[in-house]
């Protein structure tokens, strides 16, 4: 499997990080060994002294598709989950003032924090679906589906003319305003509405 992970989704976050709002998703990889394995902390790598967190809603792709138009899109996926697309930012700094890739800021062992998926078709309105991270019983992050530059059927349509989607691939849809750094001895955790998804500790 895959983890094809969406930039600048949201214009707040673009913003926040005085990015330029594209004008095309922008688009990179998560290798399968970013993902950090359930019920294991974060820890910190040793190389950044600012790993940010980023949560975001993910989808997992449940059959194999090229060049999907949108109106087929919502065939493609029946699960949406959220994640944690954890970013070493002075790192991506670094690369992005050299106009280098990101992968080593992006995607390093335990980047990717994947929950439970949960069906689509239990959740009340997928276009409009808030999530939210806590860091220390304090909301950190919170989003709305609604607030996409992209919605996840237009995301889907525009990956798959670049990557051909296999089952069990995730999409990392983009994150909202609010990423900031973790700590030693934090406590994240994720919800969508207001079921909680995830709960990790950082080390």
């Amino acid at each position: 499997m895959k983890i094809i992970c969406v930039g600048r989704n949201y214009a707040a976050h673009i913003e926040e990080l005085s990015n330029e709002r594209p004008k095309d998703p922008v688009l990179f990889l998560k290798p399968d060994t970013a993902i950090l394995l359930k019920k294991q902390p974060f820890f910190i790598p040793d190389f950044s002294d600012n790993v940010q967190h980023e949560v975001e809603l993910i989808v997992k792709i449940n059959k194999v598709g090229k060049h999907i138009q949108k109106k087929f899109a919502h065939k493609y996926y029946s699960e949406v989950g959220l994640g944690i697309d954890f970013t070493a930012r002075d790192l991506q700094s670094q690369l992005k003032e050299k106009g280098l890739p990101w992968e080593k800021a992006k995607s390093f062992d335990g980047s990717a924090v994947i929950s439970n998926f949960v069906q689509k078709n239990t959740l009340s309105n997928l276009e409009e679906l808030n999530f939210r991270l806590e860091k220390n019983n304090t909301v950190v992050q919170s989003g709305n589906t609604a607030l996409m530059l992209w919605k996840i059927d237009d995301l889907i349509e525009y990956i798959s003319k670049y990557f051909t989607l296999k089952i069990g691939d995730v999409i990392f849809t983009g994150t909202p305003a609010g990423v900031s750094k973790v700590n030693s001895n934090d406590r994240l955790k994720g919800f969508i509405e207001d079921v909680e998804m995830f709960s990790i500790k950082i080390k």
